[in-house]
Order: C-alpha cells, then sequence, then structure tokens
C-alpha cells in the first residue's frame, strides 16, 4: 500500500478483508476505493478454491475436493465433536499440505498417487475457511494430517499456521493447531526452534527398524535412533510433549515384540501415543488389528506410565479417514 501511495490504514483493511472476513472478491471490500479495488484485482487476482465434491459421513464429517486455480486438486476433511462429548461444539479440519504425497507409505493412499505439488500457504488457510463457511460455525482445531509431508513443504505450512493463529485471522490457539510428519528431523529441529507452540504429531508406525523402513520407505535415510534423539531434543528445547501416532496392522507390526520396542524408543521422552486402526485402502493387501488388541496395547502402555489413547476413526465410509485421502470423486 505504501509502494502505491496509499495511506497506511489501507493495509490493515485490506488484511481483515482478507484474513478476518475473508471475502472472495475486491469488490466486497467496500471501504476501499473503487480505484484501489480494480489495481487490486489485476495486479493480485484472488483465486481461491473451488468445491469439485463434497461428501456427508454418517458421523457428521464431511468431506471436500477442491480444486485450485491451477487444476489441481486436494482433500480436505472437517470432523465435528460428537455431541455427547465433553467437548461438544469442536470443529476441527484435516488439511492437506501437498497435493498428493512423495513419502510412498504402505498403508497411505496418498502416497500411491504420488505428488502433484506443494501448497501455497493461502491455499492451506482457504482450506479452513472454506470448511468454517460450510458448517457455519467456528474452527476450533487444525490438524496438518491431510495429504502431503509438511515439512516438506515446511515455509508455506508455517506460514500458514501463523495466519490461522493470528487475532486477527482465525484466532486459533496454538496448542490447537498440529503438525504431523513421517519424521523429517531436519524439520523437527526446526520447528523446535519456532516461537509458537505448535504440537508435533510424527506418525512412528514402527520402533522396529526393518518393519518401519518396509513400511515407510521414505525415511529409511533417517534411522529411528537419530529420529528418538531429535525428538528427545525437541522436547528439551521446548517444553512440550510429542505425540507419536502408531497404526496397528495385524500380523506386521502388532506383536509383543513390537509393543516392547515401542516402549523402550517412549522411554525417557515426554509423549502421547496415538493407537490408530488402520482404514481400508484400495491396492493394498495390509489389515487392521482388532480393537482388543488396540486396547491390549493401550493398556500396556499405561501401565508403563506411557500417555495413550485410540483414536477414534472418523469418516471412513466416505474414504476420509487417515490414510484415505486421494482426491475420489
Amino acid at each position: 500500500m505504501a509502494d502505491w501511495g496509499q495511506p497506511a490504514f489501507r493495509s490493515k483493511q485490506l488484511y481483515e478483508w482478507l484474513h478476518t472476513h475473508h471475502v472472495g472478491a475486491y469488490d466486497q471490500m467496500t471501504n476501499l476505493p473503487k480505484a484501489l479495488r480494480q489495481k487490486l484485482e489485476k495486479e493480485y487476482p484472488l483465486a481461491g478454491l473451488a468445491l469439485a465434491d463434497q461428501q456427508v459421513s454418517r458421523d457428521g464429517t464431511r468431506k471436500y475436493v477442491f480444486t485450485l486455480a491451477d487444476g489441481v486438486q486436494v482433500e480436505t476433511v472437517g470432523i465435528p465433536s460428537d455431541p455427547r462429548d465433553e467437548e461438544a461444539g469442536r470443529l476441527t479440519v484435516c488439511v492437506s499440505t501437498q497435493a498428493g504425497c512423495p513419502m510412498q507409505c504402505a498403508f497411505c493412499a496418498t502416497g500411491h498417487e504420488g505428488l502433484s505439488r506443494s501448497l501455497a500457504s493461502d491455499e492451506i488457510v482457504d482450506q479452513v475457511h472454506a470448511v468454517q463457511s460450510d458448517f457455519g460455525r467456528r474452527v476450533s482445531n487444525v490438524v496438518a494430517m491431510g495429504q502431503g509431508e509438511p515439512f516438506l513443504n515446511y515455509d508455506a505450512t508455517l506460514a500458514a499456521m501463523r495466519k490461522l493463529n493470528e487475532k486477527q485471522g482465525l484466532n486459533i490457539g496454538a496448542r490447537h493447531i498440529a503438525v504431523s510428519t513421517c519424521g523429517l528431523i531436519d524439520g523437527i529441529e526446526r520447528l523446535a526452534a519456532e516461537l509458537e507452540q505448535f504440537t508435533l504429531a510424527v506418525s512412528l508406525h514402527s520402533a522396529v527398524q526393518p518393519i518401519r523402513d518396509a513400511l515407510m520407505p521414505k525415511v529409511a535415510s533417517q534411522p529411528l535412533g537419530m529420529l528418538r534423539e531429535a525428538l528427545l531434543r525437541y522436547v528439551d528445547t521446548t517444553g512440550r510433549r510429542v505425540t507419536l501416532e502408531h497404526l496397528l496392522i495385524k500380523d506386521v507390526n502388532d506383536s509383543n515384540d513390537d509393543l516392547a520396542a515401542l516402549i523402550d524408543f517412549c522411554r525417557g521422552m515426554i509423549c502421547h501415543v496415538n493407537l490408530l486402526p488402520m482404514n481400508p485402502v484400495p491396492g493394498t493387501s495390509l489389515d487392521g488389528a482388532s480393537q482388543q488388541r488396540l486396547k491390549e496395547w493401550r493398556d500396556v502402555l499405561e501401565a508403563r506410565h506411557i500417555d495413550a489413547s485410540i483414536r477414534v476413526s472418523h469418516g471412513s465410509d466416505i474414504a476420509g479417514a487417515c490414510g484415505q485421502l486421494k482426491n475420489s470423486l
């Protein structure tokens, strides 16, 4: 605005229209002069997201396929809390940080699709605004657990998280914003140095090296020992606990030896283990462990004074749950 000879308050007005009111066209910015609106439209056109498809789960979860300005598509999931829960009224948005994913994890439909491109920060933020508008209620939590590896798009992901956290924006508390990674150590170390208290979640899925390498081949070059040291440094630097996500796959990573290895990995670390049921993924022969096995693992972990819970799978009937996102129309 200064470069264009505009008074300083125009910058604040523009920012509020974009990030507080989230309007989709400059013509709606009624307190900006018409000539300025026309120049903005010419120099910085607002592309936004176009809804290509939407499905609603029997549990109230909504999955969206959005088309971006260049025709690339991404999926986003809106997850309302159960009205019977203590935190009734909560609305969580699972955003994508990339279109597709290059990590090729064996249990994930997105990884089978490959990577189209990384998203810009506004494309990440727009997903949250779109879900909030559709539900007609405030988003309380955001998790970067959709398509893509957030730390392969670190700068745009962090910029988006900051916009979501800003008071002038959606004002979502930093601790209610989570970033999930396959365990990229450089990204973990960068996040530890950030001032905001964003939550770190790590997709572990096995604390046995050969098994993890088979399930998550793209992080085989960053062995578990190095990952554990990085997480211990993260906890020491930030004072915040880490969430370890562990999918239980029948006859692959659900044995007593696998559980013992996980307990060893957690020893001395402030962490929470999130046990995940496996959702159906086309093109893979992997089967999820039983709910009884999930409960057994949770009980043993808690007996060893390791915080643990079993994630409730939302939207699996519309392919909107963990590992199922692949832009299916």
